[in-house]
């Protein structure tokens, strides 16, 4: 028969408590120890990323924006008198003469008058040739005068030098000879008269063409001619539109001489000036260019900046083409720089990626940045040469300190 065992029972007992407290310890040593494990480091392709290492040596600072090119000659053609648009002969982009005609206005309250002045017109040209004839003729009989005075004066002139001569050998009295002194003086009086006279009648001739030359043009004012050579460039009306005086019926511009208005951010416009060093880019060539001109004023965030062209301007160049320009500010001689940061702004301080582990892996590094340029920035601090730092957007990973490089 079984004889019960009280101190195996208890014994039992304390060995299971010592196995279940055992089990808890260990699950709250694992449960801790799980814990404070790091979570597992992102993997990212490095073909997707862009690497770039810390340099030091110079550094050209350049600003770069877009614009236009414009021509630096730019002439509007304003309608003189109030009239209507009955024909656009013109159309941009043609090659214009001074005298070259763009459109034809017509005015209602003068149609009326268009038969009579046609015949006016007429008129006048035949009246003008008319009198262009007269005043040659008259001219001619004046010139005809002034040569019959020219002989007469020559012929006293030599008379009072032969008395003169006379007079010494004493082969003609003193009386003659101041008859004939006196007729010299009187022709040489005549002659000057006659001259200045011919001089006027040359001056009345042109006075009174052109008066009557304007009274010719009168009649053809109804057409808009360019006035100077050049491309037309606008005709900003249509035919049928009334237009008052002083309206801008044509923009005409010289296509040879062109300069770049090019936009550059507020931000990065503070240190530009006059005369400094630019290229514009025309996508079909490059040429060089210097400052000539900053817009005082802000405009959308931008400042306008004239380029003025040194060289010849590419094949295709023309006004209102789009082109990219880029300013050199300044040359630093001796900086630890980069390639820019896709959110890096110039003395800001940003987060960048920086390689380790051999380029297998990436820690996130606080960086200073300085003064910046188009495609390179100055380091002030936290980096050092030789530093390989990731420069693309790796916003995606802001809630992360390391990265692993596939």
């Amino acid at each position: 028969m079984d004889i019960p065992r009280p101190s195996f029972v208890r014994t039992r007992r304390i060995r299971r408590t010592l196995y279940a407290a055992g089990a808890v310890v260990l699950l709250v040593a694992i449960t801790l120890g799980v814990s404070r494990l790091r979570p597992a480091a992102p993997s990212v392709e490095r073909t997707t990323v862009w690497v770039d290492a810390v340099k030091r040596g110079p550094m050209l600072r350049q600003v770069r924006g877009l614009g236009t090119l414009v021509p630096e000659e730019i002439r509007w053609i304003p309608a003189v008198t109030e009239g209507q648009v009955e024909r656009i002969v013109m159309r941009p982009g043609a090659v214009v003469a001074a005298d070259t005609v763009i459109l034809e206005l017509s005015n209602p309250e003068l149609d009326r008058q268009v038969l009579d002045a046609e015949m006016q017109l007429k008129k006048s040209e035949a009246e003008l040739a008319n009198l262009r004839v007269q005043l040659e003729s008259q001219h001619l009989n004046q010139q005809a005068d002034a040569a019959r005075i020219e002989a007469d004066f020559t012929e006293a002139q030599l008379r009072a030098e032969r008395d003169a001569e006379l007079v010494k050998l004493g082969l003609v009295s003193d009386l003659n000879f101041k008859i004939s002194q006196g007729s010299a003086e009187s022709w040489t009086k005549r002659r000057e008269l006659e001259q200045k006279r011919l001089a006027m009648a040359s001056k009345a001739i042109e006075s009174q063409l052109a008066a009557k030359n304007a009274e010719v043009e009168q009649y053809r004012a109804l057409c808009l001619r360019a006035g100077v050579a050049g491309v037309l460039q606008q005709v900003p009306v249509e035919v049928g539109q009334r237009v008052a005086p002083g309206t801008n019926l044509a923009r005409v511009a010289n296509p040879k001489r062109l300069k770049a208005e090019i936009r550059i951010a507020e931000t990065q416009a503070k240190d530009i000036q006059i005369g400094q060093r630019a290229t514009i880019d025309t996508r079909n060539g490059e040429v060089t260019g210097h400052v000539i001109r900053i817009d005082p004023a802000v405009q959308n965030g931008t400042v306008t900046v004239d380029i003025g062209i040194d060289g010849a301007l590419p094949q295709g160049a023309r006004p209102d083409l789009s082109v990219d320009g880029t300013i050199e500010i300044e040359n630093l001689k001796d900086v630890l720089y980069v390639g820019r940061p896709v959110h890096g702004q110039p003395q800001g301080t940003i987060g960048i990626f920086k390689l380790a582990d051999g380029g297998a892996g990436a820690v996130r590094v606080q960086v200073k940045l300085g003064r910046g340029s188009v495609n390179t920035i100055e380091i002030v601090q936290g980096l050092a040469v030789g530093d390989q730092v990731i420069l693309s957007d790796m916003s995606a990973w802001d809630n992360v300190d390391r990265i692993r490089l596939k």
